[in-house]
């Protein structure tokens, strides 16, 4: 063995060692926080969130071996998140809800793992080290893994979705590009089954590699591949979804709502979905007296009245309508919490958690993007979710997922000036980001 080879061995166990100190501090980290959230739920509730009664209500159902419904609404969810919550009610329809807990303090302890693989692969193990440190303290990575919400397993498949892509594209030889593109398009449609708002992104970031970087063949039987993963990961919940309602559904009947609840005469940006009941009121009134069968069910009904009433009024009032936009771009984007009325500590750190991922991350984006189509690909999601909800509704919690694959720009960006600073201090000659 060289003697660089007895350097490089310790310091790569002094690496891998420093990881893993990361990765356990940080699962200890979401572990107290989730404590923390238990102490302040209200007595005699279960969740803070509306969304987590939900799933609870789907996973009891998975559980029983019953149909997949909410109420009297068949896709109001895709299957995801409730199938992993399903084996925690095999013994109780009310497990504790630090039990759910747990499962995203997994997914969230996964995250940081999967974070530093991919800054390892793209940069260096500094890099992977921060990426690591980075993902485990950020507030918005923590609360993720705490609430029961669906955004804690679907970051780390979000992640394993571009780290398999990443390796496809910069695959020389086919069978392994194929084989990491295959299974890009497995975590990518696992990921849409846990949240369907990604289901678009590959309409987003593909047209942008193709028209802006090279090998253009390898890219397009990378996506190809992928996609064809990916459809049949996803047939059967489609094959589900036309068999219950008579149509193709590709994720669930829930978009109608939340067009309307993101564009409308009520819409403010922020959700309130009250206005739900009084459109089932109307159409339910509107179908009494109609004679002979109707198409679909009553949900993909009522679905196509808010998704119609949403596109005739943007329609209506244009100006209204990019008003909107503005504002959802603002709640989207602002360092403090969504409520400008109430500022609190954790506003304070959230914004302090926040500020030096996304200045550092688009700072990264900007160096970076030049050189390789795979480091500006890592940037696009934030920008996704960005122009998602800029129609939708919009909020901190939209951008918490993507700013995890920031995260490790920041953290390739991060480790350049850490090792500058090192080589300058040693030998006065600055080194190569």
């Amino acid at each position: 063995m060289s003697s660089n080879q007895q350097v490089a061995e310790p310091q790569k166990r002094e690496f891998g060692w420093l990881l893993l100190a990361i990765i356990v501090f940080g699962a200890v980290i979401r572990l107290g926080a989730a404590v923390w959230w238990e102490s302040r739920i209200p007595e005699g509730d279960r969740f803070f969130f509306g969304d987590s009664l939900s799933y609870e209500v789907l996973a009891q159902h998975l559980a029983r071996g019953e149909d997949f419904v909410y109420g009297d609404a068949q896709v109001a969810r895709t299957p995801g998140y409730p199938l992993l919550l399903a084996p925690a009610y095999w013994l109780t329809d009310q497990p504790p809800t630090l039990a759910l807990r747990l499962i995203g303090i997994v997914c969230g302890t996964l995250a940081i793992w999967l974070a530093a693989w991919i800054a390892r692969m793209l940069f260096d193990p500094v890099a992977a080290v921060v990426a690591a440190l980075l993902v485990a303290l950020y507030p918005g990575a923590i609360a993720m893994s705490v609430f029961i919400l669906s955004e804690a397993p679907f970051v780390p498949f979000m992640l394993l979705n571009l780290g398999w892509l990443i390796l496809a594209l910069q695959a020389e030889d086919g069978s392994r590009r194929t084989k990491f593109a295959a299974l890009s398009g497995l975590a990518f449609g696992l990921a849409i089954l846990i949240r369907p708002s990604w289901l678009m992104f590959p309409l987003f970031a593909a047209p942008i590699g193709l028209l802006f970087y090279g090998h253009r063949k390898q890219q397009v039987l990378t996506y190809a591949t992928a996609a064809i993963v990916a459809v049949l990961v996803l047939t059967p919940w489609w094959v589900r979804n036309y068999v219950v309602v008579g149509k193709f559904v590709p994720t669930t009947l829930q978009v109608g709502a939340s067009l309307y609840d993101g564009i409308s005469p009520m819409a403010t940006g922020a959700s309130d979905m009250s206005y739900v009941a009084g459109f089932k009121h109307d159409l339910a009134a509107e179908e009494a007296g109609m004679d002979g069968p109707l198409p679909g069910t009553f949900e993909s009904r009522l679905d196509d009245r808010m998704k119609q009433a949403s596109i005739e009024w943007a329609k209506q009032n244009p100006a209204k309508v990019f008003h909107l936009a503005g504002v959802k771009l603002w709640r989207y984007w602002t360092p403090l919490g969504n409520d400008p009325a109430v500022i609190g500590k954790m506003d304070v750190l959230t914004a302090l958690g926040y500020m030096p991922i996304v200045l550092t991350g688009l700072l990264a984006m900007v160096l970076y993007a030049r050189r390789m189509w795979v480091y500006f690909l890592l940037a696009l999601p934030i920008f996704y979710y960005c122009c998602l909800h800029m129609v939708f509704v919009s909020s901190i919690r939209y951008r918490q997922p993507p700013m995890l694959a920031l995260a490790i720009l920041s953290a390739g960006l991060i480790a350049g000036w850490w090792r500058t600073y090192l080589q300058r201090s040693t030998t006065g000659a600055p080194a190569d980001n």
